[in-house]
């Protein structure tokens, strides 16, 4: 009896922990620094992955988009966040992925919500990007996909590195070196709001440098996975105007060797759950499947891909040659 008690109690305690924090699979999905969106949404996205797709995805910061690409590449991460010019350079091994070369370990999922380009100062007297010469910069941290989104811009106003002091530097870091006064600027690519220029905003004060005219259409030109973008007055305290700049996808990519099905459910626990999404991170408003499928550089994951054909629209799953960030 004993024996029959111990051996029911065994199967009991081992249903619990298989079945605890929903599935068998785990998933690792890499965000980005803690002071930007990547980390924050990343962490809600995870947990309707686990409620909705059967599988225990643990959300965890990390240094941003290359990281995360090449932490798919190795097989340490199954899910990441990355810009859709980033995962470009990775596709064709150019600029931040130059050295290391190409990656076709992954595929994409869907791309989720414009990551904004915000030049962002506390010196009044700085108002364009032609004001940033002689300044000292930070142009996020080396390699990263900031840090090309800086030297677009600044090289679309005919600003070299030398013509700056530059400063390779985190969100965070980035906001402390501003309040300090350490920096004169510093470029922040990611969803607006963000929490580190909010934060700025709201106890030192904070301007935004619009990034328009002749500059955004000679970026838009030479550059097409960027688009132009507003970001509303009244977004940070104290702006009470619009600003004019421009913007990358952010977009989640996926293991190419992830079976089918289940990136199918990973797709369909964010899309299928966008109003309960919204709630709890604003990003999720601009959560659309025509949005989400609407990247071109890099083919998409058949999982992916037969979600979005059951919604009515159709996306490459084909690797493509030719196919170039140029």
């Amino acid at each position: 009896m004993r024996r029959a008690l111990a051996l029911v109690l065994t199967v009991v305690a081992a249903a619990a922990l298989t079945g605890c924090g929903g599935g068998s699979k785990r998933m690792m999905f890499g965000t980005g620094g803690t002071a930007g969106t990547y980390y924050s949404y990343g962490g809600v996205l995870a947990q309707y992955m686990k409620n909705y797709a059967d599988v225990r995805v643990t959300a965890v910061s990390t240094g941003g988009s290359k990281v995360n690409i090449q932490s798919i590449q190795d097989g340490d991460f199954q899910l990441g966040f990355c810009q859709s010019d980033v995962l470009t350079y990775a596709w064709n091994g150019t600029r931040a992925f130059e050295d290391d070369g190409a990656t076709h370990d992954f595929r994409i999922l869907g791309a989720l919500y414009a990551e904004t380009v915000q030049l962002i100062t506390m010196d009044k007297d700085i108002k364009s990007v032609e004001d940033l010469k002689g300044k000292s910069v930070s142009i996020g941290e080396a390699g990263s996909g900031v840090y090309f989104n800086a030297l677009d811009v600044l090289n679309g106003a005919g600003i070299e590195l030398s013509d700056i002091k530059p400063q390779y530097q985190s969100f965070e870091d980035s906001k402390e070196s501003l309040k300090d006064g350490k920096i004169d600027a510093a470029f922040i690519v990611a969803g607006a709001p963000t929490s580190a220029i909010t934060e700025l905003a709201t106890t030192n004060g904070v301007y935004l440098i619009n990034i328009d005219g002749d500059l955004q259409e000679k970026i838009l030109s030479e550059c097409p996975y960027y688009e132009a973008y507003t970001i509303p007055a009244g977004t940070y305290p104290g702006q009470d105007e619009d600003t004019q700049t421009i913007a990358v996808e952010a977009t989640v990519v996926v293991d190419a060797n992830e079976d089918d099905d289940t990136v199918y459910d990973l797709t369909a626990a964010i899309f299928d759950h966008v109003d309960e999404i919204t709630k709890e991170n604003a990003k999720g408003s601009e959560l659309t499947i025509e949005n989400a499928a609407g990247i071109t550089t890099v083919p998409y994951h058949p999982g992916a891909a037969a979600y979005y054909a059951d919604h009515g629209v159709t996306v490459n799953t084909e690797e493509q040659e030719g196919v170039t960030d140029e």
